[in-house]
């Protein structure tokens, strides 16, 4: 009798759940269409099927426990559900949708609630992200688990979702992914890329991140017409960029951000190029903020004004001329153009001054345009105490933005 009743219960908890036994029965390519009401998660997807939910209010809930949606083949579509309400195990990995060694997957136009993990992506290709909501759980923000999580996840497309308030959004070893046209609001690392090459990130919106987007050990990346606002937090960081080959961040928009992009470039580094051309970079705190070293940069035809610092470094040293700054607008350039050919008729030079405290001690910026700091600054230039440090040379500044 108990064996009886052993082999029977995981039968009973199996006919428990109608989807999973709907999808147990289904024939591959065949496509199920969900009413509205409140469908039992746990799923496990092992052959290639579509799940639509046909009104406005299909859910499938966990129920608190585990990974909701669990995919093992490729081909398969989720549309116009609800995924709710995951487990809260991180060393778990619990998830809205976790996909495994997969391809040609979409997921579109799914609200992801309530979740630890968003989309846990290991091994995926081919596929799409299309149209969705993905938040967390509300906890704090460390305790989170991120909205995307690619690891060796290629040919990807991301696209128009809006990630709010999750952790992060990482990719890993994770190669020629696209991201465009998507919305990051509140969450800590919007994007971390990290050993990913080939990556692209167009036209998406980022605001209140603590970072919107940070790349190590990144080559081949383009950032292009994005909008990166207000990232304040504990780091306050627009664009970190470090240990990354072939960068090109162009026509991108910073705005009220504590520092606008943050460059880590290390003194004996050999063939990090970075291509800094053609963005607006204006009202932030910092507008570059240089680590170790200024050296291997092409920073062109930018629009710098109405920051606090246009350019600040943390650690001494001098102006490399393995950089290439021209045709840049800034705001506090004092030359003129005799000519009339909008290019200023002597170069830009930017300074490091020894009284600019607040460059090493942040609270001193609450005092910064201040009558005694402008006093300050003002004296610093007539007669400064020691000689002061090249921090960068635009060569041929222009006149009007």
């Amino acid at each position: 009798m108990r064996f009886f009743l052993a082999l029977l219960l995981p039968l009973l908890t199996l006919l428990a759940n109608p989807l999973q036994e709907a999808i147990s029965h289904s024939k591959p390519y065949s496509t199920i269409k969900l009413s509205d009401g409140i469908y039992l998660g746990s799923i496990v997807i092992n052959k290639p099927i579509t799940i639509i939910g046909v009104g406005n209010g299909t859910v499938i809930d966990g129920e608190g426990d585990g990974t909701i949606i669990t995919i093992n083949s490729s081909g398969v579509t989720l549309k116009n559900l609800t995924i709710q309400n995951s487990g809260s195990r991180i060393d778990n990995l619990d998830s809205a949708i976790a996909l495994n060694s997969v391809e040609n997957i979409t997921i579109e136009s799914c609200a992801l609630l309530d979740t630890l993990y968003g989309v846990d992506m290991n091994i995926v290709k081919n596929s799409k992200i299309l149209n969705n909501y993905i938040t967390s759980k509300d906890f704090d923000i460390e305790l989170r688990g991120n909205a995307l999580k690619l690891y060796y996840a290629s040919n990807n497309v991301i696209t128009n979702n809006v990630i709010d308030s999750s952790k992060d959004c990482t990719l890993n070893y994770s190669h020629d992914n696209n991201f465009t046209n998507n919305t990051f609001v509140n969450n800590r690392f919007a994007n971390h890329i990290s050993l990913s090459h080939r990556n692209r990130f167009v036209g998406n919106y980022y605001s209140h991140n603590s970072v919107s987007q940070m790349f190590m050990g990144a080559k081949d990346t383009l950032v292009t017409h994005n909008k990166i606002l207000s990232s304040d937090g504990a780091a306050g960081i627009g664009v970190v960029i470090g240990h990354v080959a072939n960068f090109r961040f162009e026509h991108n928009v910073l705005r009220y951000n504590a520092k606008a992009i943050y460059i880590d470039s290390k003194e004996k580094a050999k063939g990090m190029k970075r291509y800094i051309n053609y963005n607006e970079i204006a009202y932030n705190g910092e507008a570059l903020h240089f680590h170790v070293a200024i050296k291997d940069n092409t920073i062109t035809h930018n629009k710098i004004f109405g920051n606090i610092d246009d350019v600040v470094k943390d650690i001494a040293g001098r102006f490399s001329n393995t950089n290439i700054v021209e045709y840049n607008y800034w705001d506090r350039y004092s030359g003129f153009d005799r000519d009339g050919d909008n290019i200023g008729d002597s170069p830009h030079a930017i300074y490091q001054y020894a009284d600019q405290l607040w460059h090493y001690n942040h609270r001193l910026k609450f005092f910064y345009a201040s009558p005694i700091m402008s006093m300050l600054n003002f004296l610093a230039r007539l007669a400064p105490f020691i000689e002061p440090n090249l921090l960068l040379v635009d060569a041929k500044p222009i006149m009007k933005d």
